[in-house]
């Protein structure tokens, strides 16, 4: 039998709540029992890349951030 160390660590409750949170999604989609750990252990394997299309943006939104880049690489250009 192999035992595990368990460790103990400081959350606040945002963060509490959150993982709680995840760990309700993640069991939902597996349709098995998740714990705090497993879903630390899902969010811990994931890639930047599996976020694409996750953000919920208006169109304004949009046309702001794109505004922004467009003023920020000119601005850029001009101090090169």
């Amino acid at each position: 039998m192999t035992t595990m160390a368990t460790k103990s660590i400081k959350l606040s409750e945002e963060t509490y709540r959150k993982l709680v949170e995840i760990a309700g999604k993640l069991q939902a989609e597996l349709k098995k029992p998740v714990s705090i750990e497993d879903a630390i252990k899902y969010l811990m394997k994931r890639k930047i890349s599996d976020l694409a299309g996750s953000w919920e943006v208006s169109d304004e939104e949009v046309r702001e951030i794109k505004e922004l880049l467009r003023k920020g690489w000119e601005a850029w250009k001009r101090s090169a």
